[in-house]
Parts: C-alpha cells; structure tokens; sequence
C-alpha cells in the first residue's frame, strides 16, 4: 500500500493510516521546519529515515513510553548515581550531544542523525523546544540524550554512552526532573530492551494520542520551566530510589 507523499504545506494523513509493515510508516516528503516538526509531535509522529531516503514520518503501534513516576532504577545504577562519579547537566550542551548520538556505533552501517536533521533539532533548541541531558565524568562529556518538549510530552529522540551507565544515568534523572514538573510521559518511540529495564512499556497508538493532548493542555508553562537556566544542574544526591 503506497503512503501519501507531503508538498511543504500538505497536513499529516490520520496517524489510524500508518502501515502495519513497516510498522507505523505514515508519510514521506515534507520538511524539517520547526513549524512541520512541532506539527508531527503534537499528532505522534516523528521523522526517522537514512541520509539517501526522503523525509520519513512514523507513528508506530504499539508505541514505548516511559511514564516519569514508573521510573525503575536497579540497585547497581542507584549504586552509580550515589557515587558521585558523574554529574548531570540540562541544555549545557546541546550540539555536543547530537553529535554523540550521530557518532558511527558497533554493528551499526550508519546514522539516522543526518546533517539536515541535525541543522533541524539546532533550531528547535533555539526556539526552546528541544533540550539535551548531559553526563560528565570530570571533564569529559560520557553520555546523554536529547529530545523535544511539546506541553507536558517529552519526546525522546537518541541518546549515547561512551562509558558504562552514562546514558541510563541521563534518562533516570531526566525522568525524575520531568516528574517533579508534572510532564505526562516520554515518548520513548520504538522498543529496546535498554529503555524496559528502565520502566518503559509499550501501550497502543490509539492510546498514545490522548496523552499527547493531555500533555499540551500547559505548553507554555512547561517550556518555560524546561527551559528555565537556574534548573539545569541537577544535583547527583537526589533521591531516585
């Protein structure tokens, strides 16, 4: 079954379109402006596609969320957040971290992160939309992750590790920050066993949308709070037991 293809002012076909094969394939064409690219995630949908494909739109069914107060830390985590070894930061750095997330990886022929995407979430964090998790071990930026706030939906879009737990540490404190400040979920997209350890389950597309309205119900209240600077440090003490 052939899927629409978008002009640059064409809308999103109903996300109840998507394919079943390749599972929640919704679109092609369009563009990565922040207006399209706000668009999609306040409907559930993301781009996902390689350097030599056209722009790609997905809804997957069933979809992985995370939500912030099913956050599950093992004893061996909380034993690595205690020990003071990293420390966590929020928007310190948010082109380094991109750049990360889009480095080559094992068993990997290449990245999804392509320049053009890139240049896009650039602009996103610009207009205070996109924001990034960084871990440090000393000096050296070690893990992180980076995604998109709509309303109170935190879209996860990759994250990285160049040491053990770094990424995990990201999106634990992450979820426990997004918690205290009343966001609905994660969208954390696809499955990995990576994302179950820590809470994440899949629910059903169909369910998915109604939260992402939920969650856009304060949009300005809560990129205003994502974004404030006197928050982004988040102290390694915290309680995430």
């Amino acid at each position: 079954m052939p899927i629409p293809w978008l002009g640059r002012r064409d809308p999103f076909p109903p996300v109840e379109e998507a394919l079943d094969e390749p599972n929640g394939l919704l679109a092609a064409g369009g563009d990565l402006s922040p207006e399209r690219l706000i668009d999609a995630y306040t409907r559930g949908i993301f781009p996902w596609f390689n350097d030599e494909d056209p722009v790609l739109w997905w809804s997957p069914d069933p979809r992985m969320v995370l939500f912030p107060r099913e956050l599950h830390v093992s004893r061996s985590l909380r034993r690595v957040i205690r020990s003071g070894q990293f420390a966590v930061t929020l928007d310190r750095a948010f082109t380094d971290v991109v750049e990360g997330c889009a480095a080559p990886r094992a068993n990997q022929d290449g990245t999804w992160i392509t320049d053009d995407m890139a240049l896009a979430y650039s602009r996103l964090a610009e207009l205070g939309y996109a924001h990034s998790v960084e871990v440090w071990e000393g000096e050296a930026l070690v893990g992180g992750l980076y995604g998109v706030a709509v309303g109170r939906v935190f879209y996860g879009e990759s994250m990285f590790s160049r040491t053990n737990n770094a990424s995990k540490v990201a999106l634990a404190y992450l979820a426990r920050q997004l918690e205290r400040w009343k966001f609905v979920l994660i969208d954390c997209q696809m499955a990995t066993g990576h994302l179950a350890s820590l809470g994440a389950r899949e629910i059903p597309r169909a369910e998915f949308p109604r939260g992402v309205r939920l969650g856009n119900v304060a949009r300005a209240a809560a990129q205003r709070r994502l974004h404030h600077a006197g928050l982004c440090c988040l102290d390694s003490g915290d309680d995430l037991s």
